[in-house]
């Protein structure tokens, strides 16, 4: 892969990566602990609320993992192994590395 190609890819990946601060920030409400005062909230709105934060965090949890995935490819590029599948080292399509530049493999050993 050429240095070009690979800065693009790494733009990307830094576009990708200040998105999910971004969507950290925003979500952050989200997860807070739900109150116990059945005063100002009923118990069912009180169970969607928790809900709501059980979403939250999982979306969090998910947001977390693309994280160490663009890490990971981060890590591929300082190495000069980007662009190449880690489970058995052929080229990774350019058309699969625009969906996904953080993805480790190719679409061969992806469908195993």
């Amino acid at each position: 892969m050429d240095e070009a190609t690979q800065a693009r890819y790494r733009a990307m990946l830094e576009a990708l990566l200040a998105e999910l601060e971004s969507d950290d920030q925003l979500g952050e409400e989200a997860q807070r602990t739900v109150t116990l005062d059945q005063q100002s909230v009923g118990r069912l709105s009180r169970m969607d609320a928790l809900q709501g934060q059980a979403m939250a965090k999982a979306t969090a949890a998910r947001r977390a993992a693309q994280r160490r995935r663009i890490q990971a490819a981060f890590e591929r590029m300082d190495e000069d192994e980007y662009g190449y599948c880690a489970e058995c080292g052929e080229e990774i399509a350019e058309a699969r590395l625009d969906l996904d530049p953080a993805v480790p493999t190719c679409i061969s050993c992806a469908r195993g």
